[in-house]
């Protein structure tokens, strides 16, 4: 499917016109501020993010258009207090995606896609950055957040050679983990067990296996596994906690079948 670009300006067009009539006529739009908004952005990208994960593409292409909407909404609140609008993010996204793409737009050559994450890292220091980890959101989830710090710092060469390597970094932060939970005592533990989650995630990256995603997908397997529970708990007139562990762990086993 070849993307008609007359088409798709044309309905862009007509996204910023609506929101011109929204932002002057309905009472909730006109309310809004770029603070009440996040809080709702946010939940439109997880909201995105879960329909990506389901393969759902219908689903994907209207979370798609909702936080479209979104950021049409933002540009069009800071476009009345003349401090842009979305022109100015456009092109503001452009000329940083000419100037961080050299291999494309300029005479530097690159042999993978390591060498484009170097160069990407290396363009933002020069553009002034103190640090690669400034681009890290504070407010990103822990896991997120622990995999966007590793592929930060390994973009400038601070990184393993091999998986091997991590995975024996993930068995001495685990060896010390236990040691504390011998222990007992909860601020080392849960500091150790930090250290332990935070290797795992260094290893996934190294094996090509996005954390989020992988745990997300268990998270959505056990819902359905433990709702097929609870579905055939109630066919034979019982309640979970009338049920032993043996009787869940046999309806749990015909759940996994269903996968």
């Amino acid at each position: 499917m070849k993307a008609d670009k007359t088409k798709q300006l044309k309905s862009f067009e007509r996204l910023l016109h609506i929101m011109d009539d929204l932002r002057e006529k309905c009472p909730w739009d006109r309310k809004q501020t770029m603070e009440s908004l996040r809080h709702l952005t946010i939940e439109e990208v997880y909201e995105l993010g879960d329909a990506i994960l389901d393969k759902d593409e219908e689903a994907v292409k209207e979370e798609i258009g909702d936080v479209l909407l979104h950021l049409v909404f933002y540009s069009k609140i800071a476009s009345e207090t003349n401090t842009f609008d979305f022109s100015d993010v456009a092109e503001r996204i452009c000329n940083k995606l000419v100037d961080r793409h050299p291999h494309i737009y300029g005479d530097v050559k690159v042999e993978n896609e390591e060498d484009v994450k170097k160069n990407w890292e290396a363009l933002k220091l020069k553009e002034g950055k103190k640090s690669v980890l400034e681009g890290v959101p504070r407010s990103l989830p822990a896991l997120v957040k622990a995999s966007r710090i590793q592929e930060k710092v390994a973009g400038v060469g601070f990184d393993w050679d091999t998986p091997d390597q991590v995975f024996e970094k993930v068995k001495e932060e685990l060896d010390e983990f236990l040691a504390e939970v011998e222990e007992a005592n909860q601020d080392k533990m849960e500091a150790e067990f930090g250290d332990v989650l935070f290797s795992m995630i260094n290893y996934a990256r190294f094996l090509g296996i996005n954390p989020e995603n992988a745990l997300e997908q268990t998270n959505k397997k056990f819902i359905k596994r433990f709702q097929y529970l609870e579905q055939e708990t109630e066919l034979r007139k019982m309640s979970l906690r009338q049920m032993s562990l043996t009787e869940m762990d046999e309806i749990w086993e015909k759940a996994k079948k269903n996968d």
